[in-house]
């Protein structure tokens, strides 16, 4: 499957360079799978076709020796089952639908009408049109049409003997197969979605898919799920290659603000809400990291559990004055055990830290030990989820 750029100066190309560019979509395109796999598919292949082909033969010699056991068809078959076992075409009721609907419509076609050049035209479009009607459009099925009407068959038992028993056993070859080098096979496709509560994002991003495929409006060979399933993977890889490079000093927040282990709790409490932050690293004079005070902090101190007296509890303790005479200070309930990143330390071992252990500010150390910056959450996500730049934008 590729979705070709358009080139909207095709045209003026000189006629030796479009012959060229035409000449390079004939180049077949790199298989890319390692020699285990091709091994896998050509073992199934063979193990297929014996299975298929033997007891079918068993059967001619015991009891049906007057009809040939196996048919051509079952080859083409075989590549799809063992090759490509995830695409809609290789599926066991497009192998045995498909063979077995179509064989039956060549026959009819082979017994009524009169010139065989109409005949074999009209047995492979209306095959192609009965696979497409009740999903079980397989390639093969357009051979096993076209050889009931080019070898004159006439007989309706030839469809189930042997091409119904032929793709039967070949569609069971195939699952033992598939399953045994796990390969699922049949390959289940997902239920149609019908939960409501998921995400914007994710429903969007589906919605966005389907309207492509729409558009593209043509017979795939991976079913649609399997589609979704594999961009998913690339954005993924592609969200792994972006993090190892990044590193903190990239994503980390410069505007600092900062307080020390003497500063009033009143003052460090106005600091959060007037900066809309949740958190202030603490430092000693030359500005190294001595601990960190959050909102969680806050509400400890203040004993707060709920909702109910947070308000009453915490100016309780923004107004208390110890025993020195003095209001509490940020030194009386920072958190002191905290976790420090080098600036050039690479984000993406943070992510432990931030999914595993609670952690939602990391402050960023320099060189020297001092502090330089700080990475919450929000600064994990925006690195995570940040838009390439468009074309448009990049171009001067």
């Amino acid at each position: 499957m590729s979705f070709p750029p358009p080139r909207a100066d095709a045209a003026r190309e000189p006629f030796p360079a479009r012959l060229f560019l035409w000449l390079q979509s004939l180049r077949p395109a790199r298989t890319r799978i390692n020699a285990r796999e091709r091994w896998r598919i050509v073992m199934g292949a063979f193990l297929g076709i014996l299975l298929a082909g033997g007891l079918s033969h068993l059967a001619v010699d015991t009891a049906l020796a007057s009809l040939p056991w196996l048919v051509a068809p079952m080859g083409a078959s075989a590549v799809l089952v063992f090759g490509v076992p995830s695409s809609p075409l290789a599926q066991p009721w497009s192998v045995v639908g498909g063979n077995t609907l179509s064989a039956l419509v060549g026959i009819a076609c082979a017994r009524w009408l009169g010139p065989p050049e109409l005949a074999a035209a009209v047995a492979v479009g209306v095959a192609v049109g009965l696979m497409l009607a009740l999903r079980c459009l397989h390639p093969p099925g357009g051979a096993s049409a076209l050889m009931m009407v080019l070898g004159g068959i006439t007989n309706p038992w030839f469809a189930l003997f042997p091409v119904l028993v032929n793709s039967v056993l070949l569609a069971c070859a195939g699952m033992a197969w598939n399953n045994a080098t796990r390969r699922p096979y049949p390959h289940a496709q997902r239920p149609a979605p019908t939960d409501t509560g998921k995400p914007a994002q994710v429903r969007d991003a589906e919605a966005d898919l389907d309207a492509v495929l729409a558009r593209y409006n043509q017979v795939l060979d991976v079913s649609r799920d399997d589609l979704q399933a594999l961009l998913e993977q690339v954005k993924w890889q592609a969200y792994q290659r972006k993090l190892a490079g990044v590193r903190c000093a990239d994503v980390m927040s410069r505007d600092l603000v900062t307080v020390t282990h003497r500063t009033p709790l009143e003052d460090a409490w106005a600091l959060l809400r007037e900066r809309r932050i949740k958190a202030l690293p603490v430092v000693d004079a030359d500005f190294r990291i001595v601990g960190i005070v959050t909102l969680a902090d806050f509400m400890r101190a203040a004993g707060i559990k709920g909702y109910e007296g947070m308000d009453a509890r915490l100016r309780t303790l923004l107004g208390a004055i110890g025993p020195t005479g003095k209001p509490p200070v940020v030194g009386q309930i920072m958190t002191r055990q905290v976790r420090v990143a080098g600036r050039q330390r690479y984000l993406v071992d943070l992510v432990p830290l931030f999914g595993g252990s609670g952690h939602h500010h990391i402050p960023i150390t320099g060189d020297d030990g001092r502090l330089v910056g700080i990475i919450t959450q929000s600064d994990m996500v925006a690195a995570l989820f940040e838009p390439p730049t468009s074309p448009q934008e990049s171009t001067p």
